[in-house]
């Protein structure tokens, strides 16, 4: 198991290397000032934050009513990801369409791509986390 610190730092390292990649890019690729899609990408970042607790936190309480546990299966995860997802997407669009004065279209677009880069840089990220800072071996339980 990885220690607190190490996982304040993974936090923090994601976040701000995500954010690095993300804003100049977007902004390049959707033809928008680098300091709004700043401000998109910083805004987002932190509603998505809250969002996942609150999207879990329901969800936990919905499984324990219906299921009696919390113990999640292969397709409630799926289930899972793919309602977070959808959830996030319509939390955000709004704001990324009154923030860019942008149709909801336009932010449809801006926000699936947004997702799918996280996506795959989540993936990467991680991997290569794990080969710079690899888990500790820990001792044999006895």
């Amino acid at each position: 198991m990885r220690k607190t610190a190490d996982r304040i730092r993974h936090a923090i390292s994601f976040e701000v290397l995500a954010l690095l990649i993300v804003t100049p890019a977007a902004a390049l690729i959707f033809n928008k000032p680098l300091h709004d899609i700043g401000v998109v990408t910083v805004v987002s970042a932190s509603i998505a934050t809250a969002w996942n607790y609150l999207y879990n936190l329901g969800f936990d309480h919905a499984m324990r009513r219906l299921r009696g546990t919390v113990r999640k299966t292969v397709p409630i995860r799926v289930l899972h990801a793919i309602t977070f997802e959808v959830g996030l997407l319509f939390v955000l669009m709004p704001f990324i369409a009154w923030y860019l004065g942008a149709s909801l279209m336009e932010a449809f677009l801006i926000d699936v791509s947004f997702a799918a880069f996280y996506l795959i840089y989540a993936f990467v990220f991680n991997w290569l986390y794990d080969v710079i800072f690899p888990v500790p071996e820990t001792a044999p339980q006895t």
